[in-house]
């Protein structure tokens, strides 16, 4: 859930509506197409046999020694009985005159009508709704045109048009009840490749130690491969970040266990020291050491840092000449203890970047740190400044013995100390907090030579 106690609809029930929705539009527009067609095809094939009594009529109407005759066919109203018994009414005039028929049906305009086709529509006749067919007729020694009119109730047209809609409903509703009772074993069966997945997922939740290899899941649908893939990323990401965090782990444990195990030692000697001489050696290794386990805790806690997963905070505009100013002064008396000429070499400037002030100011001290801590003495440890078109590089170079090219990467990788225990003291940790630092901020590091010692490049982009 998210967003308060909201709750999301299952995907089972999304599809149901995302296919009964347009199921249910689909059947009442076949519904309210299908009215429209019965009604026209019930129209027209009534309209057709009114059509023939009307014509079998006007057939009938003659001209005898200067008058119109006529001799209604029994056939003729026979073709308009039905099952449902609608009246039939009938009207012929000669003008203005009625010849035969019902005087009070509605009369049509004769210069309206044609003579060649027969012309339909509905009205109003004593109560009930009829539909009428009527005719001109154009006889000769006659100048007054004869109407034909024939008309019918509609009971037997409304009866067949709503047989049909029933039908066509029932039709319908049968087929949208099948298609209900398909769609959801077709559900479970389309779902079926998801709810493995969960269960293989599920599954490993009863194992005691987390089980963070790729899912064998077994051929799965096309939708569901991408995110299998991803979530195998995920385990995969997550597995690098498990096996780091225990080699971390072990690492800094053993490396926090050699100056621990001095601090007991020296206290315990101090303790039983006998003059001022041996509780002052004591003293000065427990200083040491002290100063070992800060340094090593320091550099544990800005490589954690460097290493924190999400999004870095905000961006800062960074004097890099400030910068080095302030690590050289925090760094100096290191360097006469080491007696290391510490330098600073920049031409004009600006050399301002943006970014984490605190991981810079982290990489660049590790950097000095390392510059002095491996040189020799009445050595040279240098920070150099250069503003290039788009990109500033921080460069700071040693004169001590440097590293082979082919020891380079191993050199920034954590706890890393290629010269052991014969080498200076230190925890293995700087260059592999510059490098993390140098990546998180998205800067180039380069590892080179000095001619003699160790020259280190680092690139900030700038806009």
């Amino acid at each position: 859930m998210s967003g308060g106690t909201s709750r999301a609809i299952s995907l089972r029930y999304r599809l149901l509506l995302a296919m009964f929705g347009p199921l249910a539009v689909l059947a009442l527009v076949l519904g309210l197409l299908g009215w429209v067609l019965i009604s026209d095809v019930v129209r027209r094939t009534n309209d057709r046999v009114l059509g023939g009594a009307l014509g079998a009529i006007a057939e009938t109407v003659q001209v005898e020694r200067g008058e119109v005759t006529l001799d209604l066919p029994p056939a003729a109203f026979g073709m308009l009985e039905n099952s449902e018994r609608d009246n039939v009414y009938y009207r012929i005039a000669v003008g203005g005159a009625l010849l035969t028929g019902y005087a009070d049906l509605p009369a049509p305009d004769p210069p309206t009508l044609s003579s060649e086709e027969p012309r339909f529509r509905f009205a109003q006749f004593r109560g009930q709704r009829i539909r009428i067919a009527e005719i001109r007729r154009n006889l000769p020694r006659i100048d007054a045109p004869v109407v034909v009119q024939v008309a019918e109730t509609l009971q037997n047209r409304n009866s067949l048009r709503d047989k049909l809609m029933i039908a066509l409903l029932i039709g319908e509703c049968v087929l949208v009840g099948i298609v209900l009772l398909l769609i959801r074993p077709a559900l479970g069966w389309s779902l079926r490749p998801l709810s493995d997945l969960r269960g293989v997922i599920e599954a490993r939740d009863t194992r005691a130690a987390p089980d963070l290899s790729p899912l064998r899941t077994g051929p799965l649908p096309s939708e569901l491969r991408p995110l299998s893939r991803s979530f195998d990323r995920l385990l995969a990401r997550l597995d690098d970040a498990t096996t780091g965090m225990r080699r971390f782990t072990a690492d800094a444990s053993h490396q926090m266990r050699t100056p621990l195990s001095v601090l007991k030692v020296q206290v315990a000697l101090a303790r039983r020291g006998r003059s001022d001489r041996e509780r002052s050696e004591a003293l000065h290794e427990i200083e040491d050491a002290t100063d070992r386990l800060e340094r090593l805790l320091t550099q544990l806690l800005t490589l954690a840092r460097a290493d924190e997963a999400g999004e870095l905070p905000p961006d800062h505009e960074i004097d890099l000449k400030e910068l080095s100013q302030h690590v050289i002064s925090r760094r100096i008396r290191q360097a006469i203890e080491a007696e290391v000429e510490l330098l600073l070499e920049c031409g004009e400037g600006p050399f301002r970047i943006k970014g984490h002030r605190t991981l810079v100011f982290e990489m660049l001290s590790n950097l000095v740190d390392n510059a002095i801590r491996y040189n020799r003495r009445g050595g040279t440890a240098q920070i150099e400044l250069f503003a290039d078109p788009g990109a500033i590089r921080l460069v700071v170079s040693d004169t001590g013995p440097g590293i082979a090219t082919d020891q380079r990467e191993l050199a920034m990788s954590r706890f890393v100390r290629l010269q052991g225990e014969r080498g200076p003291s230190g925890s293995g940790l700087g260059l592999a907090i510059v490098r993390s630092s140098a990546e998180r901020m998205g800067a180039q590091l380069e590892l080179g030579d000095a001619d003699p010692g160790l020259r280190v490049t680092v690139t900030f982009t700038v806009d």
